[in-house]
């Protein structure tokens, strides 16, 4: 099985995609968690944990680990030390490690922040760990969702490299399912795209993102 490291599994997105790990037949999840409460609440679910903070060191968190899935954010409330800082450091103790993939959570307007109509800083610092990361030499595929809800999944989504309408919503379940399907090797290599809730099962949607090379 692989391990696979989930950083900001505390959070909404995160915690979803270690459910879609921890019932995956091929991988076993690892929460990277900042308090000790956080992490007994995980290990009575069976799940192992590593306790660490982005904004401190975390170059020992990516050891004997084969992939990872950022899915951290700070609300707006640190978006230089978890948003921009906290991906980089994530990012190098990756590499450092010899990770496999890095499976980064981004956000639909990543691409210019500068035309945005708010959220300008917070996507600055989206774009600017999408950089880093697609500078790394680490592969990857970086995943832009458009406004994120607690809706119930559909199972569905449309994809493109960059979606023609970005209006609507997608539940975080969906994104979770995205996250975890882009862990395999093939799936957008060293590629960025963008979904929104749509008309194609994630899976046939993803497929669609394979990598020839």
């Amino acid at each position: 099985m692989e391990k696979i490291l989930v950083i900001g599994a505390t959070g909404t997105t995160g915690n979803t995609v270690i459910k879609e790990l921890n019932n995956h037949e091929n991988y076993h999840p690892i929460a990277m968690v900042r308090k000790e409460e956080q992490q007994a609440a995980f290990q009575k679910q069976g799940i192992e944990t590593i306790l660490a903070d982005l904004t401190e060191d975390v170059n020992h968190v990516a050891e004997g680990v084969d992939k990872v899935i950022f899915a951290a954010g700070s609300k707006g409330k640190a978006l230089e030390t978890v948003d921009r800082k906290g991906a980089m450091k994530i990012i190098d103790a990756s590499k450092k490690h010899r990770v496999r993939k890095l499976v980064m959570l981004s956000s639909v307007g990543a691409d210019a922040p500068q035309e945005a109509e708010r959220l300008q800083d917070y996507l600055q610092a989206k774009r600017d760990a999408d950089e880093y990361l697609a500078n790394s030499g680490l592969e990857f595929t970086i995943v832009r969702p458009g406004t994120l809800n607690n809706d119930v999944p559909t199972g569905k989504i449309r994809i493109a490299e960059q979606l023609e309408d970005r209006s609507g919503a997608i539940p975080r379940g969906d994104v979770a399912k995205v996250l975890v399907k882009s862990l395999e090797d093939q799936i957008a290599k060293r590629e960025v795209f963008e979904i929104l809730t749509g008309e194609t099962i994630i899976d046939e949607a993803l497929d669609s993102m394979v990598s020839v090379q």
